[in-house]
C-alpha cells in the first residue's frame, strides 16, 4: 500500500513529500529543505520508518522547491528526476536563490527526465506523470491511480499557481487543470505544493479560478 507523508519546509512553506510502500523503498518529492533542522526532520522520519530513498523528483524547478536538491541527492546518493523543461531554471538557480534570499549548498542537475509516456515506478508503486505547464515550464503532477495526486504549484485548495513569473501562462494553466486534473475521479485527494490538502471534486465545485462552468 502506498503511503504519503507531508512536510512543510523553508520560508515559502513548501510541501515536500515522502512516498513509500511495503517494499520500504521511497521517493522524495520536492527537495525544499533549507536548514540543517529541516534536513534532520526529514531524515528522522526516513530512518524511523526504515525507508530506503531511491529517487528525488521535482514537480517543477522554482527555487523554493529545489533549494535542498543538492544536499538530499548527495546525502542519500540518489538521482534527481524532473521534466526536461526544468533544466533552464536550474541553469540560473544560484542567481534566483540570491534574489529570493534563499541559501543553497549547490545546484543539482537533472539525471533522469520525466515524461507522460513513462510512469514513475519504485518498489511496488507506480505513479503516472501528468505534464501540466502554465505555472512554469516543466511542471508535472504525480498521480497514484484511484488514490491521490501531487500537484506542485499547479492546483491549490480553492486557488491556482501564480502565472506572473517566467514561463507562466494563465490560459495554459487553466487548460492543464481542466484537461489533466479535472478528468481524474472526484474522490482523488490533492496534495498541493503549498497549503492544505483538498480533492478534485471540491476544486471542480469551489475553486473560483477554474471551477467547472465559471468561465
Amino acid at each position: 500500500m502506498t503511503k504519503i507523508k507531508q512536510f512543510v519546509f523553508n520560508p515559502y512553506q513548501v510541501n515536500s513529500f515522502v512516498i513509500s510502500d511495503e517494499s520500504n523503498e521511497c521517493i522524495i518529492v520536492d527537495g525544499a529543505c533549507s536548514t540543517p533542522e529541516e534536513f534532520k526532520t526529514l531524515d528522522d522520519y526516513i530512518q524511523s520508518e526504515g525507508l530506503k530513498p531511491v529517487l528525488l523528483v521535482n514537480t517543477h524547478a522554482h527555487i523554493d522547491h529545489i533549494v535542498g536538491n543538492y544536499t538530499l541527492c548527495r546525502t542519500y546518493n540518489i538521482p534527481l528526476a524532473a521534466h526536461e523543461e526544468c533544466a533552464g531554471f536550474l541553469t540560473h538557480a544560484d542567481i534566483y536563490a540570491q534574489t529570493f534570499g534563499v541559501k543553497m549548498e549547490g545546484v543539482k542537475q537533472i539525471d533522469r527526465f520525466l515524461t507522460e509516456e513513462k510512469p514513475l515506478t519504485f518498489g511496488n508503486t507506480t505513479l503516472k506523470i501528468l505534464e501540466t505547464p502554465g505555472h512554469a515550464d516543466g511542471s508535472v503532477c504525480f498521480y497514484s491511480e484511484g488514490n491521490f495526486v501531487i500537484t506542485g504549484d499547479v492546483l491549490f485548495r480553492e486557488s491556482i499557481g501564480r502565472t506572473d513569473l517566467k514561463t507562466g501562462n494563465y490560459d495554459l494553466l487553466q487548460k492543464s487543470i481542466w484537461e489533466k486534473l479535472f478528468t481524474l475521479p472526484d474522490s482523488t485527494d490533492v496534495f498541493p505544493g503549498h497549503g492544505p490538502k483538498t480533492s478534485i471534486g471540491h476544486e471542480k465545485e469551489n475553486n473560483p479560478f477554474v471551477a467547472i462552468g465559471m468561465e
